[in-house]
């Protein structure tokens, strides 16, 4: 049987770096190819993201539900910016531009890990972002879809974890979400 963890010790390193305190450990197990279970500790507020496939997933013993939002025009989205020397500057730009105009709001705070975990605990109501690593974002694919989300690739495959692209939300927001990003200018 084949087993591997796939951890990140400090997810949002800038933050860290910076003392910005929006940082977490993100721990994902893997088993025979499929993700199944993930946790997310942001050691800042003692917050610890849980979920095992097909038993859920949890903010510190309360179960999560993502975000039950049917319309873009409500929902507040979250999202990552190509860091410096990174392709995909002005890709990124048409996409933000399309989902501000699209959506009640966009967030940047510097942490895949947690942005899925918020995702998954209906703080935000979805989340994309590109050229992120396995260990960015593999214990929040398990948290999403155990709190009932609905997680892909841009291409709205399931390799998020080769290609590094991810796209979250709930069954309402998803398709709609990715329409706007696929077809937004520069994209």
């Amino acid at each position: 049987m084949k087993i591997a963890f796939i951890i990140d010790p400090i997810d949002g390193t800038t933050n860290f770096i910076h003392a910005i305190p929006h940082f977490a450990i993100s721990i994902a197990l893997e088993r025979e190819g499929q993700l199944v279970s993930g946790l997310v500790f942001n050691p800042i507020t003692d917050d610890m993201f849980v979920a095992e496939r097909g038993h859920g997933a949890y903010l510190n013993d309360r179960r999560l539900r993502v975000a039950a939002r049917k319309n873009l025009p409500e929902s507040l989205i979250a999202t990552g910016t190509p860091f410096l020397g990174k392709d995909g500057h002005e890709t990124f730009l048409g996409e933000m531009k399309a989902v501000m105009a699209a959506t009640s709001g966009i967030r940047r705070f510097g942490s895949a890990a947690l942005d899925l975990a918020f995702v998954a605990a209906g703080r935000y109501d979805g989340f994309w972002e590109r050229n992120l690593k396995s260990w960015d974002i593999a214990a929040g694919i398990v948290l999403v879809r155990e709190a009932g989300g609905v997680v892909s690739d841009l291409s709205n495959r399931d390799r998020m974890l080769d290609n590094g692209e991810i796209l979250a939300a709930n069954d309402h927001l998803h398709k709609p979400l990715l329409e706007l990003i696929r077809n937004a200018p520069g994209a």
